[in-house]
């Protein structure tokens, strides 16, 4: 065997120079992956199966299933998501087909259009829509009564009720099934479809035999998803059911927080919330895990596109139609409100004003207090976030530390973990006087970094696990430490991915409001905070006002995102 020896005065030719922090990075982030994610879970568990003075008892939960307003609240939040899931299902199986599989035009703006929608916080939806249909001042019923000349008492469509609550809130959780569904519909091998059609199989036949069964997994977790995101919601429910005379699981919740304050309870319902949420992710991923077909013989061809023909003009309508209840009619509906005194005037020169921007930009101090705070927690919490993530996802993805998936484990385990769940687990670890967090900006630091760990994680885990470990192998034959070479080598691959997880994070923090109703007081609100409370108040030209710079900020982020490079290179020499 031939040997190789390194000629003498060439530094930097040795493995393993400095010191490798691997290892004490790995103690800090599972010592604060552990205060993260454990400690709230650990209060939850002390206050539901514990008495005022520490003895284990089951007395809180055999009061929690006695009081029949309770069932009731969970009963109707199954329901709820149960019929949001079909719904999303019915809603965006279609739409994916139709920009993934047929040769309609304008496909890359439609996906665009759906991400409006995915990126449109629910709780603004919901205010949207109760300008659009509440019965008295909604814009639909007043366009309804002037065009058939009806007395005002009479209406078209109510969304103060049950059907109004899934409708609005499908509007804003369809988008997980279109995500998933169309990447399935992508990845579909063209070979069966063809075999199909070169054996007689007309298009529907095998769409029906062959297309739909291969996406069905797909199908059904993107249901599931929208089940989980429906029954954690806060902010729609509380807009559209409480005025409506019934609570959901989560304003249930929320109430036990109301004077006096039933701690207890709160923690004990918050309990099953969480394994409901943690069976159905967990039937998800199964269902992902679940694959219905194998490709053999190697890339298979382009994804066969369905000819619409004369039927070009139904799908089109049919997109409109998901569009205009999604997004336009929402959009327009907080623009005219902005523009105008009341909900229901008409936009006209003459009722045209800039008074609520005016009022909130300069007159309503809360609401500067509120866009500094948002802000702020945005970017601090987007970077910690995104640094952490970068660390842990390369610490499990080289495995340069024994028990690193455990880190991955944590760091996953907070998309299980519903936001009001988090909250009162938040509120019962923080706001006593050891810690004294309740009423600064720490602890909603703390809720936004643990709701936001799984998805700068996952975005990382999988960017990382794409890149070969070569390039760091060299870097560590030449000298480097692992963290230099994570900073010199890997990161520039990476920085597309990096960037985009920022932004999905700032998105996220920016519009959360299910932990934050429960963490905040006059001087920590934030602009989620501020609209909710200007909703209950009725000042919807504010809240639009407010809702229009929430969106602007959010797709300038997404905007940016866009524009970075693809990928960043190496260059040679």
């Amino acid at each position: 065997m031939t040997s190789i020896t390194l000629p003498a005065g060439r530094p930097g030719i040795r493995k393993g120079i400095g010191f490798d922090v691997s290892m004490p990075l790995f103690l800090v982030l599972a010592a604060v992956m552990c205060v993260l994610v454990i400690l709230p879970l650990f209060w939850l568990g002390f206050y539901a199966f514990t008495d005022k003075t520490g003895a284990p008892t089951l007395a809180v939960f055999a009061k929690l299933f006695s009081d029949p307003t309770i069932r009731r609240a969970f009963l109707i939040s199954l329901g709820m998501s149960g019929c949001v899931g079909v719904l999303s299902c019915v809603v965006a199986t279609p739409l994916a087909w139709l920009v993934s599989r047929t040769d309609i035009r304008g496909r890359t703006v439609i996906r665009s259009l759906v991400t409006a929608s995915f990126v449109t916080p629910p709780f603004l939806g919901a205010i949207a829509w109760q300008m659009l249909a509440a019965p008295n001042s909604g814009m639909v019923n007043v366009l309804y009564r002037w065009i058939f000349g009806l007395e005002h008492g009479e209406y078209m469509v109510n969304i103060f009720t049950f059907t109004g609550l899934v409708f609005a809130t499908t509007c804003y959780s369809f988008p997980f099934v279109f995500t998933l569904v169309a990447n399935a519909l992508d990845r579909v091998p063209s070979d069966l479809e063809e075999a199909s059609a070169i054996l007689g199989g007309k298009p529907r036949t095998t769409l029906r035999r062959i297309t739909i069964p291969m996406v069905m997994p797909a199908i059904l977790a993107g249901a599931l998803v929208s089940m989980v995101q429906a029954l954690t919601l806060f902010g729609t429910p509380a807009i559209l059911a409480l005025p409506a005379g019934f609570h959901v699981i989560t304003t249930k919740i929320w109430s036990f927080f109301q004077f006096p304050p039933r701690l207890d309870v709160a923690a004990a319902s918050a309990l099953p919330l969480l394994m409901i949420v943690v069976f159905l992710l967990w039937g998800k991923t199964w269902l992902l895990g679940r694959r219905g077909y194998t490709v053999l013989g190697g890339k298979s061809g382009v994804p066969r596109l369905a000819k619409l023909g004369k039927w070009v003009w139904l799908a089109w309508v049919y997109v409109i139609v998901v569009m205009s209840l999604t997004i336009f009619m929402p959009y327009f509906a907080l623009l005219k409100t902005a523009l105008t005194h009341t909900v229901s005037e008409p936009l006209t020169w003459e009722t045209f004003t800039l008074h609520n921007f005016h009022f909130v930009l300069f007159e309503f101090s809360a609401t500067r207090l509120a866009i500094w705070n948002t802000m702020l927690l945005g970017v601090v919490t987007a970077t910690i976030v995104t640094g952490m993530a970068m660390v842990i996802a390369y610490l499990v993805a080289r495995q340069s530390v024994m028990g690193s998936g455990l880190l991955g484990t944590l760091a996953t385990a907070p998309i299980a973990i519903p936001g009001i769940v988090l909250g009162v687990g938040l509120f019962l670890s923080y706001a006593n006087p050891t810690f004294g967090l309740y009423g600064t900006l720490w602890i909603l630091l703390i809720a936004f970094m643990t709701l936001e760990m799984p998805a700068g994680y996952q975005q990382l885990s999988a960017a990382f696990n794409g890149v070969h470990p070569e390039l760091e192998e060299a870097s560590r034959i030449l000298g480097a430490t692992r963290l230099r070479s994570l900073w010199d080598i890997t990161t520039p691959l990476l920085r597309t991915t990096i960037v985009a997880a920022w932004c999905f994070i700032f998105i996220g923090t920016i519009r959360e409001l299910s932990a934050t109703i429960l963490l905040t007081t006059a001087n920590t609100k934030l602009v989620s905070v501020i609209i909710y409370d200007l909703n209950e108040s009725g000042d919807f030209g504010a809240i639009s006002v407010l809702g229009i710079l929430l969106l602007i900020v959010s797709f300038a982020v997404v905007l940016m995102a866009n524009r970075v490079p693809l990928m960043g290179r190496i260059r040679p020499g």
